[in-house]
């Protein structure tokens, strides 16, 4: 009997490629899943924030929200409510502003204490 030497893949050899292929794959399809998932978080975070900041800083600045029709253009999606209320304690005097913006999971709430009534003149004179 001559041993004789086959060249190439056997059958087993290219199912095992096969199935660590597909695992593979799969692997890198759960992981985009949840890279996808957690980008999606981040943004609805970002805009929460962008809101929030800009409506306090309008409150700061004029003393007035931006208009609902406003936010909706420039954040869709997102909902803003303020919460005014005098200060207490230390903070008498003061005005105590609340703005929570929410979109999707993400809630985001920015406190600010202002000084009562518009704090800049119109004109930009103080």
């Amino acid at each position: 009997m001559r041993n004789t030497r086959h060249k190439g893949f056997f059958l087993a050899d290219f199912l095992t490629s096969i199935v660590l292929l597909g695992l593979i794959i799969m692997i890198l399809a759960a992981s985009m899943n949840g890279f996808s998932k957690f980008n999606q978080y981040q943004w609805a975070r970002q805009r929460c924030l962008a809101a929030a900041t800009a409506q306090l800083d309008s409150i700061t600045a004029t003393g007035s929200p931006i208009e609902e029709q406003e936010l909706q253009r420039l954040w869709p999606h997102v909902n803003v409510t303020v919460d005014r209320s005098a200060a207490n304690g230390p903070w008498a005097g003061l005005e105590l502003v609340q703005v929570t913006a929410a979109a999707r999971e993400v809630k985001v709430r920015l406190v600010r204490y202002i000084q009562p009534g518009p704090a800049v003149a119109k004109g930009g004179q103080s």
